[in-house]
């Protein structure tokens, strides 16, 4: 049987796409409407951004361990967070986490690295940028990456946290993404992160300049490879 999955989700778009995509593509590996087991626990995201807003991430890393537990209790094997800010208080986590964690960032830099990438632009919340959770991980890999501006990023996180977490799309937002991503490709970047689980929601290779690393269901896609393990390929 697959490993259950448990989803620590904090905006409900983000880990509504997380959630469809390992429903649908988990057809892919177990047959029509098949899928692994999957349970979802998520707290206001209120409560996540007012520990945020105060730089307490260790108190952000309480909630996601609450959120674990919970899933633990409900079965699931092993957990994934669609939320990219959020993974810097994984460093708090691990250590008294129920279950093992699959890491957003890691997936997406084996992802980047296994196509071939050098310089990759990273787009996210400005937590999530001006943090060292996906630097730490690309270096790893041997990959340079490229930032926003300032003004770039208050931008980027204002239409995230303003428009895309309530399912807000707009052109506007479109052509401000390609923007950014045009900068960042007369810079070098060969590809773009797209660093916050609703950005893909507007973002994709069709209207990108750049090739896109889609976090969220990249890490949608490592949860399905960890579940069914050797009963299937993942294609």
């Amino acid at each position: 049987m697959p490993l259950r999955i448990g989803i620590v989700g904090c905006s409900a778009e983000g880990a509504a796409l997380c959630y469809r995509t390992i429903c649908v593509e988990g057809a892919l590996l177990l047959g029509a409407h098949a899928h692994p087991e999957v349970t979802l626990h998520t707290f206001p995201l209120v409560e996540y951004l007012k520990r945020i807003d105060r730089g307490d991430w260790q108190a952000v890393g309480e909630l996601m361990i609450a959120s674990g537990r919970k899933l633990a209790q409900a079965g699931a094997d092993f957990l994934i967070c669609p939320d990219n800010t959020v993974h810097e208080a994984l460093r708090y986590v691990e250590l008294r986490s129920p279950l093992p964690w699959l890491h957003i960032a890691e997936v997406v830099a084996e992802e980047a690295a296994a196509r071939g990438f050098a310089r990759v632009g990273l787009l996210g919340t400005r937590w999530l940028v001006e943090s060292k959770v996906y630097p730490e991980k690309l270096v790893e890999h041997g990959l340079q990456f490229a930032l926003p501006t300032p003004e770039e990023r208050e931008e980027i996180n204002r239409i995230i946290m303003e428009e895309l977490v309530y399912g807000i799309f707009r052109p506007e937002a479109i052509a401000y993404h390609q923007q950014v991503m045009r900068r960042m490709k007369s810079e070098g970047c060969d590809a773009v992160v797209l660093g916050c689980t609703e950005i893909p929601l507007i973002m994709s290779d069709d209207n990108s300049p750049l090739p896109t690393l889609d976090s969220t269901r990249l890490l949608a896609r490592a949860a399905l490879r960890r579940a069914v393990g050797n009963i299937a390929e993942f294609v």
